[in-house]
């Protein structure tokens, strides 16, 4: 294991063998340049976590020679040379440099998400020497920024609800990492656990009961929350299949019967019913207002049409309409469901399906790549189109095996793809919840999530390195409250 090695790896560190040592009653942080109620709560936050211990600290004799102790730490001057921006967004400024010399520290980065991954890197450089009580940092200088923008987490909330103290502490985790994007699939099939003040109906019916609902309270309390992290909320509300939680609300006419003789089954969003572009419209609407971004997953992904083959009022519409088959009535859906972003001036996210059926896309919008583990030229294809990527094949971190599994991770890096094309935004972990509620969140996520952070954030990859750096991370993490699993098998935590 090591002892105040960064994660994820920064872009650039030269690292001196000299060390100086804290008293954490006398270490305080110097703002010297702009300031605004973010960087003041990072600032109380970092506070309280520089100097944990684990209540079973191992103590023996210090490994550092008196020599190569050069003095005291006493304060980190923190430059933030532009004022705060309200809210994270894809092209917000990361970058930061760090020195570490004679008693003083210096941070400096022309935004407050900079100084936000700054601080995380500060926190990480502090360590616990091996007598138990000794705090020390290495004398280091660090210019570090991401080698993607988008470095994101996918927490289903649909199939378990998750009480928001499980999502915020998931946000700490995601910060830890550097991570930068929550994405938020809130409904499904299986519940619709959102509060629609348009349409209450939706959760009043629809979620799992009324103690497993996200109020508007609930989600802006995610938000500002993820803004104190440095990281964008974006919700998806995925149609037309994956709705069927949606048909308890009382909105008539919304799922397509499958069959006249038994009209309690339902399939998709019935595309060919003009009332369900105006409900559309009005949810999206209210969602689009309620949160803070700019994009919008539209979902798309895993339509069952069988439905719309075998409704007699669908096949008429078709044959009005001189649609050959059900995707020129899926091109027809996202068409009006565009026009509705558009109005929003909202940019959609869809699932790879889209892009793979040939369907018309928004110019702007961008696709998620999820289908094949193995093949990834279909990032390549999307590019070529002329359209943003996200990537997320081999992160699917709910798949879960026996043994150190976070390499299968490390070593799926999309790079050699993407190149330097900026239409290769970045890419997520996701966490589907049929078998995940908040009693395994954590455990099933870190350290395993922290693996997808390096591969979208550190410009050279080494597992071997990685492997003894992320066991120093978990014990990190473990510190600050979060249960991660052991990284690569038995191993301990000394402090």
């Amino acid at each position: 294991m090591t002892n105040g090695q960064v994660w994820p790896k920064p872009a650039l560190q030269h690292i001196y063998d000299e060390y100086l040592t804290f008293e954490p009653e006398n270490f305080n942080f110097n703002n010297t340049g702009y300031s605004c109620d973010v960087l003041q709560d990072a600032f109380k936050w970092y506070n309280s976590m520089l100097f944990l211990k684990a209540t079973n600290t191992f103590k023996q004799n210090t490994s550092l020679s008196t020599d190569s102790i050069i003095g005291k730490m006493e304060v980190l001057n923190v430059q933030l040379t532009n004022p705060c921006e309200n809210y994270p967004s894809l092209n917000m400024e990361e970058k930061y440099e760090i020195k570490i010399n004679n008693s003083s520290g210096l941070l400096v980065a022309t935004s407050i998400w900079g100084i936000l991954r700054g601080l995380e890197t500060f926190s990480q450089l502090v360590y616990l020497e091996t007598d138990g009580s000794t705090f020390v940092i290495r004398r280091t200088t660090i210019v570090d920024y991401p080698k993607f923008r988008h470095r994101g987490f996918l927490l289903d909330t649909s199939r378990h609800y998750f009480p928001i103290e499980s999502i915020t502490k998931t946000l700490d985790a995601m910060s830890y990492s550097k991570m930068n994007v929550f994405h938020w699939h809130m409904v499904d099939d299986q519940s619709f656990p959102y509060q629609s003040s348009a349409f209450p109906n939706l959760s009043e019916k629809g979620a799992f009961g009324k103690s497993a609902i996200y109020t508007k309270d609930d989600v802006r309390r995610v938000i500002e929350h993820a803004k104190l992290r440095g990281i964008r909320v974006i919700p998806e509300f995925d149609t037309p299949g994956h709705t069927l939680s949606w048909g308890l609300g009382g909105i008539p006419g919304l799922l397509t019967e499958c069959s006249d003789s038994d009209t309690n089954q339902f399939g998709p969003i019935d595309p060919t019913v003009e009332k369900n572009y105006n409900f559309i419209r009005t949810l999206l609407s209210e969602v689009s207002e309620l949160f803070q971004d700019n994009y919008l997953h539209l979902g798309g992904d895993e339509v069952d049409s069988s439905c719309w083959t075998t409704n007699k009022k669908i096949q008429h519409f078709m044959e009005r309409n001189n649609m050959k088959n059900v995707l020129e009535l899926k091109d027809y859906y996202f068409a009006n469901i565009f026009n509705i972003t558009r109005s929003l001036e909202t940019v959609p996210i869809v699932w790879e399906e889209i892009f793979d059926e040939n369907i018309h896309l928004d110019p702007k919008a961008v696709v998620h790549v999820w289908k094949d583990y193995y093949d990834h030229s279909i990032v390549s294809k999307v590019m070529k189109s002329g359209h943003p990527v996200l990537f997320s094949s081999c992160w699917y971190v709910n798949y879960i095996k026996y043994g150190t599994d976070w390499p299968k991770f490390y070593r799926c890096d999309p790079t050699s793809e993407a190149g330097h094309n900026p239409l290769f935004l970045g890419g997520e972990a996701c966490m589907w919840g049929e078998f995940v509620d908040e009693t395994n969140l954590l455990p099933l996520t870190w350290p395993r999530t922290s693996a997808v952070a390096e591969v979208l954030w550190s410009h050279t990859l080494n597992e071997t390195d990685a492997k003894y750096r992320i066991e120093e991370h978990v014990c990190r993490m473990r510190r600050r409250g979060i249960p991660a699993e052991p990284a690569n098998g038995p191993s301990y935590c000394h402090y």
